[in-house]
């Protein structure tokens, strides 16, 4: 998980924002927040779910946002 990977297309842009709103919303905090914590605070946005975009949008929505939820609090990112 250390390669860095950009937003190539809009399935990948879709999904970014799909992930960065339901975490928003789950932990009841704006999403220009939860962007900043995904993008400035940590490389989360660049260095997870666009490289692990594949894999993780097969999953559910609720699986999805634990999985990030869960990353976050790994590596000590908060919003």
């Amino acid at each position: 998980m250390d390669a860095i990977k950009r937003i190539s297309n809009s399935h990948e842009l879709e999904f970014a924002v799909f992930c960065i709103e339901n975490v928003a919303a789950r932990l009841g905090v704006d999403a220009e927040r939860v962007y900043s914590a995904f993008t400035d605070k940590s490389d989360i946005l660049n260095g997870y779910i666009v490289p692990e975009y594949e894999t993780l949008h097969t999953q559910s929505k609720e699986y999805i946002v634990n999985d990030i939820i869960e990353l976050m609090q790994e590596r000590g990112v908060s919003v």
